[in-house]
């Protein structure tokens, strides 16, 4: 009987998860099979069969049961909680399972234990399918590109149980009072009423009584009352140029200086010139060389000191980082490989003249062969072939044959990169993409 297409995709939208230096997808039907014969047929329906088309960039999953078929979205809260509860039972099976072929002394066994231990590892939550009400995952040993894998592998499930926050309740305003209305005949009269108008005279102003204040019957704040003007006694102009021809005649003999009578210079005679001797010159006196005399004695030459021994300066044991390539001493001088095996993140010092980002270059190789994979920033895959060898000197070599071809149908340069031992033989690389241009590159094992 045909089983039932669940999704479709590109194998380039998805980035491939493994263990032991493998993807987990390039063995999808014999992890299917191993676990068939482990008798674990509920583990197995969780898995959707892969099929992949002729070119091998794209694969379609199918659905290992018969029955009515619902999205992880169109299914409602309790089909969805009995899902994941069966999963997450499915998944200590799992662990339980990877655990005990991990810990076999035999490498196949190994290599099922760490594969098994990503299989379950899925894009989103876009890529559950509930079909007859059991959990079927598509797209499983992938992630999302420039992700890593999930500690959690149904985080993401959880994370769409959760309920929505209810929206806050918004307070409705207090009514305002309703402004005074104005009647139609009242529309031309003023709002407040004009003070009247006082005219002051000259001669009101030299009254021994102030004018009299017309107050207006307003209902306004009461002021103070205006203070009173006194009347103004009257100067006569004559007087003024009289009293400064006073005043001036007054101040005129003080401001005269007062000029001292001039006495004659007298004159001072000259003084006598006095002979003075020079004093006498006593004669020197000679001193009598009374020194000590002793007999001459050798002194003994010492040895020169030793200079100090330099202090010893503590050895300081640098931590290999986490994921980084480690080129084994022993593989390296026997020119094998191995360590080179697997799926590898390049991380370059470069970066994207569009978005400003460095471009993500991933690189899967097994036995010196593999593919090297470029997402730009607007999302375009670019792939490449590519080969790996030893040098006699200990440099490893990665080059590619040719540049990338693009999703877009343009090419993309690929580097010729070259690496070398450093420090706790943590590999040590560079790209060179012409001669002008190298830049360094760190290899990070992805997926673990």
């Amino acid at each position: 009987m045909a089983k039932t297409l669940l999704r479709s995709g590109n194998l380039d939208d998805f980035q491939a998860v493994g263990g032991g230096g493998q993807a987990v997808f390039e063995s999808a039907l014999q992890i299917r099979e191993a676990l068939r014969l482990r008798k674990q047929q509920a583990i197995v329906d969780c898995l959707a069969i892969p099929q992949v088309n002729d070119g091998g960039d794209r694969v379609d999953w199918y659905a290992p049961l018969d029955g009515d078929i619902a999205s992880w979205n169109t299914a409602d809260e309790d089909e969805r909680f009995r899902a994941l509860r069966y999963l997450e039972n499915t998944l200590s099976s799992v662990e339980s399972l990877s655990k005990k072929s991990l810990q076999s002394p035999k490498t196949a066994q190994q290599l099922f234990g760490s594969l098994l231990s990503k299989a379950f590892q899925f894009p989103s939550e876009n890529f559950l399918f509930l079909v007859d009400g059991k959990p079927v995952i598509t797209f499983w040993g992938f992630v999302n590109l420039n992700e890593n894998a999930r500690d959690d592998v149904l985080d993401c499930l959880r994370e769409s149980l959760k309920p929505e926050p209810m929206p806050a309740p918004v307070e409705e305003p207090e009514p305002e009072e309703p402004a005074p209305t104005i009647v139609f005949e009242q529309a031309d009269a003023p709002l407040i009423a004009p003070p009247p108008v006082v005219r002051v005279t000259e001669d009101d102003l030299y009254s021994a009584e102030p004018a009299p204040q017309v107050v207006p019957e307003v209902a306004t704040p009461v002021e103070p009352a205006p203070a009173v003007i006194r009347k103004k006694r009257r100067v006569p102009l004559w007087s003024l140029p009289v009293a400064a021809v006073i005043v001036a005649a007054v101040a005129a003999p003080l401001l005269w200086p007062k000029q001292a009578p001039t006495a004659e210079p007298v004159a001072t005679p000259a003084p006598a010139p006095v002979a003075i001797a020079p004093k006498p010159v006593k004669p020197v006196v000679e001193m009598a060389m009374n020194l000590p005399l002793h007999q001459a004695e050798v002194l003994p030459v010492k040895a020169a000191e030793p200079a100090p021994a330099p202090a010893a300066q503590a050895v300081v044991i640098t931590a290999i980082p986490k994921d980084a390539m480690v080129m084994d001493a022993v593989q390296v001088k026997t020119g094998s490989t191995k360590f080179l095996n697997g799926t590898w993140r390049a991380m370059l010092d470069i970066k994207d003249p569009v978005t400003g980002k460095a471009p993500s270059l991933r690189y899967q190789i097994q036995n010196n062969k593999g593919i090297a994979r470029v997402v730009q920033g607007d999302n375009v895959v670019c792939r490449s072939d590519i080969f790996s060898g030893l040098h006699s000197n200990g440099e490893l070599m990665i080059k590619s044959r040719g540049n990338a071809r693009c999703s877009d149908g343009s090419r993309y340069p690929m580097p010729e990169i070259a690496c070398k031992a450093g420090t706790n033989d943590v590999a040590e690389c560079t790209a060179r993409y012409d001669a002008k241009t190298v830049v360094p590159l760190t290899f990070k094992k992805a997926g673990a």
